[in-house]
């Protein structure tokens, strides 16, 4: 990110609200054309934040297939749903919400996050690989670069200086929220935020329609990247709009709000045939989130000092309990509180109400119903009964404060006599501060049972043990993630929502082979079964060999070894 900085920053005060477009703020003592110095700029920011990405994420850079969080639910969840979007995409995209889990059920992505964005990213790298922890973990490192990308050109266009634009994205991009979250592919996606307020800030500076369709694209691009930072965008929109209005005096300027009319048509246009699976999903099972769920999820105090960071671990054995990641770094908390001092002392309103604002308001929605502003939230916007984490909102607040602090640092910059050696100190401050030592697991080998019955022709499988009780059900998330060898229809399925009879179902299943079990496989025509033998205690191990021996007329052995064993289920007790 080049640390040059425009002639008139040099000279005043750089402004620090949403009124001086890109394009002026380029160096007019350049003999290029400002076309050509953007992509130039561009292509440098790029190359930066994929250095910073690679570093910053480097176990998973250097070893893209063969790593993925398997040792959580999640994120053998994340691995799948990714492998899924980007497989049907191509193959089959009109039934790209009927995943191959919950069998027979149909519509089964939208029981959880569609992670459609995610998918859509990931799909020439799976296709190119077949390898769903590549195509993962490609996404992860393309959010990180997008991320910082964002910011940047976010806070240039508002400060018009390039160095505080590198720290602020450096700030935003690898903050240790992210960190936190690897194992949920849809939370890393945070580019959509900055992109979303550098599209409202050129709709607002110079109103049209074509920028209204750029911020409606925007906004419906994060939406289908991640529900969440959908709504987010939505309420940070929403909230900018009459935020700019009422400091400009714009409430009759018709452009503007033709414009922003515009980027509403364009968001739902685009957001809605991914939505409407949801909205029928809530129709006829009545599936929403409850105030009650959301004080569980909500954020305390410690969140807001609690870091993924090894600059940080200091502090977590004086801390509370926490659920959520939300402290931004010193660095970055120390620059984003000067900055909102600064824009008040050089009467830049703007910036303070808006992102000042939006931050404090997303901190105290971030502590859920019992703080009062979430409850307002969750009775009067339709989309928060999909919504169950307000500790989230804590992103929203490093967000305005990483904005804050490149517009502080743009004045700083600006009035210092060594303002690069300040930008170096930062940069180098900030990186080592917010850089987060893990490790992930190797990428589970695909069992020689799995690649026998990705042979065999298509069918519905049921895979053994059929965890029963609910504190097990993540431990079908395994059986996901190696469907992605195979993709065979699965009986079993971990998601956000479980359909009404999956607890019945699992309490017959799970004892299979049994005549009840045979008779509710058959009316569902599922093909396939396959044990896992040493996912059993010796005792109920024993057991089931005697029933596989006892059923053994009506299971055809495809493959077995100490641990697996596979079968095509080929009658049933009852059929004679």
């Amino acid at each position: 990110m080049t640390p040059r900085t425009a002639p008139l920053a040099r000279r005043a005060a750089p402004r620090i609200t949403a009124i001086v477009p890109l394009e002026q703020t380029q160096d007019t003592s350049a003999p290029r054309a400002p076309r050509t110095m953007f992509w130039r700029e561009l292509a440098a920011v790029l190359v930066l934040g994929t250095a910073l990405t690679v570093f910053f994420a480097f176990p998973i850079a250097s070893r893209i297939g063969g790593v993925g969080r398997v040792d959580k639910a999640d994120g053998q969840w994340s691995i799948w749903v990714v492998s899924w979007v980007a497989r049907a995409l191509v193959l089959d995209p009109a039934h790209l919400f009927d995943a191959n889990i919950f069998y027979p059920h149909r519509g089964t992505l939208a029981y959880s996050e569609s992670n459609l964005g995610a998918g859509l990213m990931a799909a020439p790298v799976y296709w190119a690989t077949r390898n769903p922890y590549a195509a993962h973990n490609s996404v992860i490192l393309l959010a990180f670069v997008l991320s910082a990308t964002g910011m940047y050109f976010l806070v240039r266009y508002l400060a018009g200086d390039r160095r505080a634009a590198a720290i602020s994205a450096i700030a935003f991009a690898f903050c240790p929220f992210v960190f936190a979250h690897l194992p949920h592919i849809q939370l890393e996606l945070t580019a959509g935020l900055p992109f979303t307020m550098l599209a409202f800030h050129r709709l607002a500076d110079r109103p049209s329609p074509q920028r209204g369709a750029a911020l409606g694209a925007v906004m419906a691009a994060q939406a289908l990247c991640c529900g969440y930072y959908g709504v987010f965008a939505i309420l940070l929109v929403g909230y900018a709009v009459f935020v700019v209005a009422a400091m400009r005096s714009l409430w009759r300027q018709r452009d503007y709000w033709s414009a922003i009319a515009v980027a509403a048509v364009v968001a739902i246009v685009l957001v809605l045939p991914a939505f409407l699976p949801y909205i029928a999903l809530q129709q006829t099972t009545g599936f929403h989130r409850t105030l009650l769920e959301s004080r569980r999820y909500s954020a305390h105090v410690s969140a807001y000092l609690a870091s993924s960071s090894l600059a940080h671990a200091w502090m977590l054995r004086f801390l509370p309990p926490w659920r959520e990641v939300a402290f931004p770094g010193f660095v970055a908390a120390t620059l984003g509180i000067a900055g909102f001092w600064l824009a008040r002392r050089f009467r830049r309103g703007e910036i303070v109400v808006l992102y000042g604002g939006a931050a404090i308001l997303a901190f105290w929605a971030s502590f859920g119903p019992v703080a009062g502003l979430y409850t307002v939230l969750y009775t009067t916007v339709p989309l928060f009964s999909w919504m169950r984490a307000p500790a989230r909102f804590g992103l929203l607040v490093d967000f305005g404060l990483a904005v804050l602090a490149g517009g502080g640092l743009a004045v700083l910059f600006a009035r210092h006599r060594r303002p690069n050696l300040i930008f170096a100190i930062l940069a180098v401050a900030v990186v080592a501060e917010l850089w987060v030592p893990f490790s992930w697991p190797k990428a589970l080998p695909v069992e020689p049972a799995y690649r026998v019955l990705a042979s065999q022709p298509f069918g519905p499988l049921i895979e053994m043990p059929f965890f029963e009780r609910r504190m097990f059900y993540p431990r079908h998330a395994g059986y996901m993630l190696a469907s992605t060898s195979h993709w065979m229809p699965l009986v079993n399925g971990y998601s956000d929502y479980f359909p009404p009879e999956f607890r019945g179902k699992a309490s017959v299943l799970s004892p299979f082979p049994l005549p009840e079990a045979f008779r509710l496989l058959e009316r569902e025509h599922v093909r396939y079964a396959m044990f896992h033998l040493n996912a059993y205690d010796e005792k109920t191990r024993n057991a089931l060999r005697l029933r596989l021996d006892e059923f053994a007329p009506y299971l055809r052995p495809l493959y077995a070894d100490t641990d697996v064993r596979l079968y095509e289920i080929i009658g049933s007790p009852t059929g004679e």
